[in-house]
């Protein structure tokens, strides 16, 4: 067994950001599935939303936050991450992140730093290194990671379950850390700590289509759930408008920043149609751009549609979108000149465990930061560019709370039990269930859902939790079984979560239940270990 004060699982940018403020004074272990910067956080493309300009304001961003959340935001929540949104950033420019220099005078900028505008924002406020925003803010803050004496990084390491008091046959909720695989050599080692965080990001990969990297499995929401966490607002899938629409792309993402600089989505005929939907048009938030898209694709029978910033000057497409550019063009694309063949996939999991405002969860010792908490800044909507302003802002709050709190007892913990389990006879049950569940859910829980689609999901993800609870009850453990384990658990909570809304509300659009309630509620649901053993 390894001990630690405190336990990161997750190297994202919520992680990275807890592990730097605690090191000074506290010996962190820091667990990633892959290498340190593979996750969805070093692929964040547009930037990060802050109050940095003087025409801006608080009330402005908070306000944008608000409306994109459809009533759901919680706004003491909001208010808190807004008002701590420029000491972040500045933060960040302290350590050196090296944000895209304003070279325009008549555009707003802060500090020399360009700021760019993105859907559902009144103002630029949108910090960025130029279309690469997450990558340049995750190497930098991974150079200082490796080399802090304090911190040990568990690099291809993959957290199997929470080590929690009611696993050890204690009374109370709390947690003691966590059973890892080990990668490297497939054997399970134990992490103890007195506090555990939570920092693994969404769920993107229960989808078919994502512009997720393969590690958004969403291994924190359903290990937080089986510890007995409630979850909140699952049903709240943002679908991104814009992702790459080609055979040889995966997963690419185009970012919303090319309409915040004037991209203008089109049919194949070069007809423009948001300016049909909805008076922001290009610049309306991301639900109504995805349902905008997925109405026209299906009305025409469309592929895909097309978005166009080739009548810019070409010096300014390769000084804003460097990395875009590249990318199409290596795929045959050149953006300069033709338009980017684009589908909406899904991109953030605005719902998650639930959290206060310093990243606790129901559990103690036990807390969730970024995309796997619920902390009420997304509400039904994220706004664009909230999402990693969220992970330092709660990062920096969890990580006073940590400092602040007594020291624990660590009780006795046994080491991983694989007495009565054997080699799996066959894997293809893995690989297929994966393809299944992906499916089910691309094609019932969706952009657009039904009450019929989404009870014939929930009956198709029981009886493949059936089958893989099954299975990891009698085999080894892999990478494969422990993610599709987590992603059938996450895909039900979404499920579960979406048939108890009974409207239709930001992300949730329901074709039986089309209109909006006059009262904005949460979906909650409770933590499996409240009501049900674990398995």
């Amino acid at each position: 067994m390894h001990s630690f004060d405190v336990l990161i699982i997750g190297s994202g940018l919520a992680g990275m950001t807890l592990a730097l403020h605690l090191a000074e004074t506290r010996r962190v272990a820091l667990v990633t599935k892959r290498s340190l910067l593979e996750g969805s956080s070093s692929w964040a493309q547009g930037g990060i939303a802050a109050v940095l300009d003087t025409d801006d304001s608080v009330e402005d961003h908070i306000g944008d936050t608000l409306i994109a959340g459809a009533g759901l935001c919680n706004p003491d929540t909001t208010r808190f991450i807004v008002e701590n949104s420029k000491s972040a950033i500045d933060w960040l420019i302290s350590l050196g992140v090296p944000f895209t220099r304003d070279a325009d005078s008549e555009v707003s900028s802060y500090r020399g730093f360009h700021l760019t505008r993105e859907g559902g924002h009144s103002h630029r406020r949108i910090i960025h290194a130029a279309d690469a925003t997450g990558a340049a803010v995750t190497s930098t803050l991974g150079q200082k990671i490796k080399a802090h004496p304090n911190i040990s990084l568990f690099e291809h390491h993959l957290a199997i379950d929470l080590i929690t008091a009611r696993r050890l046959g204690l009374k109370g909720k709390r947690c003691f850390g966590a059973y890892v695989l080990d990668k490297h050599t497939d054997k399970v080692i134990t992490l103890s700590a007195a506090h555990t965080v939570l920092a693994t990001g969404g769920a993107g990969k229960v989808y078919l289509y994502t512009t997720n990297p393969d590690t958004a499995t969403g291994d924190g929401i359903a290990m937080g759930w089986r510890a007995g966490c409630r979850v909140g607002n699952m049903e709240f899938i943002q679908f991104h408008p814009t992702c790459l629409y080609h055979p040889h792309a995966k997963s690419f993402l185009i970012s919303e920043a090319v309409r915040g600089e004037g991209g203008i989505l089109r049919l194949p005929d070069g007809t423009r149609f948001m300016t049909a939907h909805d008076e922001r048009a290009e610049l309306a938030p991301r639900d109504v751009v995805a349902r905008a898209i997925d109405f026209e694709m299906k009305k025409h029978g469309l592929d895909c549609v097309y978005l166009d910033i080739s009548y810019k000057p070409e010096s300014f497409i390769r000084e804003h979108f460097p990395t875009i550019h590249a990318h199409c063009l290596s795929l045959g694309i050149d953006i300069c000149k033709e338009p980017i063949p684009v589908v909406p996939a899904a991109h953030y999991t605005c719902g998650g465990l639930i959290t206060d405002l310093q990243g606790r969860t129901d559990v103690e010792s036990l807390y969730a930061v970024g995309e796997v908490s619920c902390t009420g800044l997304h509400g039904a909507n994220r706004l664009a560019s909230n999402s990693l302003l969220e992970c330092m802002v709660i990062g920096r709050a969890a990580a006073s709370a940590i400092l602040a709190s007594g020291p624990t007892l660590i009780p006795s913990i046994p080491d991983w039990d694989n007495s009565r389990v054997t080699d799996p006879d066959e894997e293809v049950v893995i690989s297929h269930n994966w393809d299944e569940l992906r499916r089910c859910m691309w094609d019932y829980v969706g952009i657009v859902r039904t009450t019929k689609r989404l009870e014939r999901a929930l009956h198709l993800i029981e009886l493949l939790r059936t089958e893989i609870t099954e299975y990891y009850r009698h085999f080894h453990v892999s990478n494969d079984l422990i993610e599709l384990r987590n992603l059938v658990d996450t895909a039900a909570l979404i499920v579960r979560s979406a048939m108890q809304r009974h409207e239709s509300r930001g992300l949730h659009f329901s074709r039986d239940y089309p209109d909006l309630l006059p009262e904005a509620e949460e979906t909650i649901l409770a933590g499996r270990a409240d009501h049900v053993p674990i398995a």
